[in-house]
């Protein structure tokens, strides 16, 4: 897999490379997935899932930062249908998606209600603030989303006196669920073969 280009810069971000393969992994994204993100701004996890699914609806609410996703998009090779759409989440989501991806905090629980209503299949949360990682553990898990909470963090060797120390970033949050489980339980017919996957 080709790396991500991200020569446009949106003043804030991107998500770390190897912060977006845990998330790739926990997003499991095949040809057949609608993904949905909300929070593009730099359009490094757009571009991931890009290569992964058949379709990508990408929120952001600030058009400079969607302009930015829209350049950066365009400069690497990717193989799904990308809508972009300037909107603060709920308002803008598909009805329809498959996967969700919240890279910021901003109207969290109102999109995990959302992702409750339409049946999203996996639905992922990152956060780097613990105050939020906390409070939005118990969103989802006053919304039976919850299916694993991971923290992590990334240290990056550099030289110093003609040896290696570590630059180390800062801790992340991913919480990482369901919500097609919460559909049936209310008595809707998730797709059977979600379990699947």
């Amino acid at each position: 897999m080709s790396r991500v280009s991200l020569p446009h810069d949106a003043k804030a971000g991107p998500t770390k490379s190897e912060v977006r393969a845990v998330l790739a992994s926990k997003l499991a994204l095949t040809a057949d997935d609608h993904f949905a993100e909300v929070g593009s701004c730099t359009g490094a996890v757009t571009v991931e899932a890009a290569r992964r699914a058949g379709r990508v609806t990408a929120l952001e609410r600030k058009p400079d930062r969607l302009d930015v996703t829209r350049k950066n998009l365009a400069t690497n090779d990717t193989s799904a249908a990308v809508e972009l759409r300037e909107a603060e989440a709920p308002d803008g989501l598909p009805e329809d998606a498959d996967a969700l991806f919240l890279g910021g905090s901003r109207n969290y629980e109102a999109v995990l209600d959302h992702a409750v209503e339409t049946g999203v299949d996996r639905v992922v949360m990152n956060v780097s603030r613990l105050e939020v990682a906390g409070a939005a553990t118990e969103a989802f898990r006053d919304r039976d989303l919850l299916e694993e909470v991971v923290q992590f963090q990334v240290s990056h060797g550099y030289e110093l006196a003609g040896a290696t120390s570590f630059d180390s970033q800062n801790p992340v949050y991913m919480l990482v669920g369901s919500a097609s489980d919460a559909v049936a339980a209310d008595g809707g017919s998730p797709d059977p073969a979600e379990g699947d996957r």
